[in-house]
């Protein structure tokens, strides 16, 4: 019965995975959009986290994900003498790859950190049967690295404090590259191995020749990391300039996140929000029978006496302290507090759990911003198909969408220059204002398009098939649409209150491309 569940549940990430969903915009610009710029020409934006002049973002940990598949595809490519891949043979191949390492590695570790052989099955197909491992997972995150890497470092923890008799070089060396990488990849990563790590103080006690290795291999590794990051951000850099001034990228981060004005650009939160929100949102109904326990005998639950509650529960707090919070910031806590999770048989909690990851699933897995990577794929043919004349140029707005990723776009023997201007969530007026800065006059055909929610109420009055009259400067003809899309970001309940706002957002949903003309009459 479990594998017949496990195999759907499988099946269930595959197309997750595949869907083009689009959680938040560091998936795409902190990874692929670097990489795609560099190995491809395809059209590309650094984020500001590579191009300040302290970077904050290493390199070294991305090489594995994000260049060596890149690189990879590039190569066959060359081979068969086809030029670059396409964009979306890259996409998803990099989504596959992220796809394989949630199946194989986090599967693999959570059966082996449960101690007990009767609940490894149960456990595993809990874990799998998360909509996090489903979506969040499955999308190209450091965070879903940073999950995959805490979850092996307490495997070897486990292993090096279980095996007390023999010291194995080998165990202590990949500790150290996981150490390295997770630090690299992610300044949070040493909340979530403190306090586990406190285990092997016994045995480096015991054995220094392990705590020489840990700390040999841990230096060997931050060398290379640090080395890698240098020559990144200065191509010149020689091995004695390294030296003498090198790029700590963890070290920037460190410094830039414990900067209060600095968190408050992107949002600052309560300090139990990882408590009270994120991790509901991550666990649901989970987490309420968790909370729910607390207020039982015994005093300390049993869920919360191992090494997996400690390092989910530890980190959070720790996290707690900094008044930026994210749900994904919690990622690596999800499977290890669902290990946790006692097997007892409860219909109610069962089905609940199946509706809420069955809903969280298809929310965040097809519909959050779902249209914009398909948009963006699709951009240039809906240019070129707009208009019987060849457009050497065009302009393409996008307002109230996440930042559309420019990769995607592509780059090989493409006729048709594409400048995209991400308005974000700029007032209706104001955009309106900017179009009418770039839309040429009547005689002349118009290279300028606007992609915006179908649900922007603002835009009706601009539409050409809008029946009411009107008197605007402006016509948006509608060109092409994608119908699995929701902007959660466009919930206005104060103002258009609950049930008008869900009917015009859900009701609404879609993500749309208009061709934006003077109304010449």
């Amino acid at each position: 019965m479990w594998r017949r569940t496990y195999l759907l549940l499988l099946v269930i990430r595959v197309y997750f995975a595949l869907s083009p969903s689009y959680l938040h915009p560091d998936e795409n610009f902190q990874g692929p959009e670097l990489f795609a710029g560099r190995i491809f020409s395809f059209p590309s934006k650094l984020p500001w986290e590579f191009t300040v002049e302290h970077p904050i973002r290493s390199i070294f940990p991305l090489w594995a994900t994000y260049e060596l598949p890149m690189s990879l595809l590039k190569w066959f490519y060359t081979e068969i003498g086809s030029g670059s891949p396409p964009p979306h043979l890259v996409y998803y191949a990099l989504r596959g790859g992220m796809f394989l390492l949630s199946f194989v590695l986090e599967d693999w570790a959570i059966y082996e950190l449960v101690p007990s052989p009767r609940h490894r099955r149960a456990i595993v197909v809990l874990v799998a049967s998360s909509y996090v491992t489903w979506t969040y997972q499955t999308h190209t995150f450091s965070n879903s690295l940073e999950t995959l890497l805490v979850a092996w470092g307490l495997v070897l923890i486990r292993r090096i404090v279980e095996n007390k008799r023999h010291s194995s070089f080998f165990s202590h060396a990949v500790l150290a590259f996981i150490a390295v990488v997770g630090v690299f990849n992610r300044i949070t990563f040493p909340a979530f191995l403190l306090f586990p790590g406190l285990q092997l103080l016994p045995q480096f006690q015991r054995k220094p020749l392990s705590l020489a290795a840990f700390l040999l291999f841990g230096l060997l590794f931050s060398f290379i990391a640090v080395y890698t990051d240098t020559t990144f951000y200065r191509p010149t850099a020689s091995l004695l300039s390294t030296l003498r001034d090198p790029i700590i990228t963890p070290l920037n981060n460190l410094l830039y996140n414990t900067d209060t004005s600095n968190l408050a650009q992107h949002g600052l939160h309560p300090r139990h929000q990882h408590f009270t929100a994120n991790l509901l949102q991550l666990l649901g109904p989970v987490y309420i029978s968790m909370l729910v326990s607390l207020f039982s005998w015994p005093l300390v639950p049993y869920w919360m006496r191992n090494v997996r509650a400690l390092s989910a529960l530890s980190a959070t707090m720790l996290l707690s302290l900094f008044p930026h919070q994210e749900p994904r910031f919690l990622l690596p806590a999800v499977p290890l507090l669902l290990s946790c999770v006692p097997m007892r048989r409860s219909r109610l909690l069962l089905t609940v759990w199946v509706i809420f990851n069955a809903a969280m699933g298809f929310l965040m897995g097809v519909y959050h911003q779902g249209g914009v990577v398909p948009t963006q794929l699709a951009m240039r043919d809906i240019i070129s198909s707009s208009t019987a004349h060849h457009i050497p140029s065009a302009t393409v707005f996008w307002w109230k969408t996440y930042s559309p990723p420019l990769w995607l776009l592509g780059g090989d023997n493409q006729t048709t220059e594409i400048q995209t201007l991400d308005l974000m969530g700029m007032s209706g007026a104001e955009m309106m204002l900017q179009l009418e800065k770039v839309v040429p006059g009547c005689s002349t055909p118009s290279p300028v398009f606007l992609v915006a929610p179908t649900s922007a109420a603002f835009l009706d009055t601009y539409a050409v098939s809008a029946r009411q009259s009107r008197d605007q400067n402006l016509e948006l003809h509608p060109l092409w649409s994608y119908r699995q899309h929701l902007n959660l970001d466009d919930m206005d309940f104060g103002e258009d209150g609950i049930l008008p706002t869900l009917k015009r957002v859900v009701g609404r949903r879609g993500l749309g491309v208009w061709s934006v003309r003077r109304s010449c009459r």
